[in-house]
């Protein structure tokens, strides 16, 4: 079991939020908190960064909806970078590929 681990960074875009380790029940309240720090604007992204992500759960995913919300609570928009394959599996048979953009990774989001 590998401790979460959430790190900000700024970018020209807005702010990128690195997730590292597991993103599970146990965990997920931690990602929640981190989004009622960031000060979003609108026409802003938020990019949520999963390439040190090494397990995510249905509360995991819960917490990337409520990124989701929270963005475009600010008017901004959201997209995930470097999601891993069985992550990416998982939002596919859920449909919720349809909802997030996805890109390989963080600066392809970034840039975009």
């Amino acid at each position: 079991m590998s401790p979460l681990t959430i790190t900000t960074r700024d970018a020209t875009t807005g702010p990128v939020l690195e997730i590292t380790g597991e993103l599970d029940y146990a965990n997920a309240d931690e990602l929640r908190e981190r989004l009622t720090t960031l000060d979003l604007r609108p026409g802003q992204r938020l990019v949520i960064d999963l390439s040190g992500m090494e397990f995510c759960d249905s509360s995991g995913l819960t917490a990337l909806i409520n990124a989701r919300n929270h963005a475009q609570a600010a008017q901004a928009d959201i997209a995930l970078a470097a999601v891993p394959a069985h992550t990416l599996r998982v939002l596919r048979i859920v449909g919720l590929d349809q909802i997030f953009a996805v890109y390989p990774d963080r600066d392809s989001a970034i840039g975009s």
